[in-house]
């Protein structure tokens, strides 16, 4: 049924989550992960010299490491996971990996970092469950 699942993760409760769900799947499917980080580049402008790119730079290092963890916890169980780092707006980012990979599915949190509104869908999640033509489980 799956052959290729996509997990985004940025750290959040809600996308650790997702990894479980997408690694359980992915060990009773015998389907591989791909994950992908996303720093937002939007949100600080594309660095040039600048305070934003002491910032983008530090959310880069922070996604590799979260990526290679779950890399390694794939690996630990024999799923094969490819991993990206991307900048831009996630939402357009898993999409387009969704795209290029040609994913079966996404599993993808609720919420994310930057949510504050308790019980309810985060934006990322909503425009990826909106606009993806795959099917997409939250978690």
């Amino acid at each position: 049924m799956y052959d290729t699942i996509l997990v985004p993760t940025d750290g959040s409760d809600p996308a650790n989550r997702a990894v479980e769900h997408a690694l359980e799947l992915a060990n009773n499917y015998q389907a591989d992960i791909h994950a992908i980080y996303c720093v937002e580049t939007y949100r600080y402008g594309e660095p040039a010299l600048s305070s934003a790119e002491i910032v983008l730079d530090r959310l880069e290092e922070q996604g590799a490491a979260m990526l290679d963890e779950l890399a390694d916890r794939a690996d630990n169980v024999g799923i094969d996971c490819g991993c990206t780092v991307c900048h831009g707006r996630p939402w357009e980012e898993i999409l387009e990996k969704a795209d290029e990979i040609d994913a079966d599915l996404i599993v993808i949190g609720f919420q994310g970092q930057s949510h504050e509104r308790r019980g309810k869908i985060g934006s990322v999640a909503e425009r990826v469950v909106r606009h993806a033509d795959r099917p997409v489980l939250t978690a």
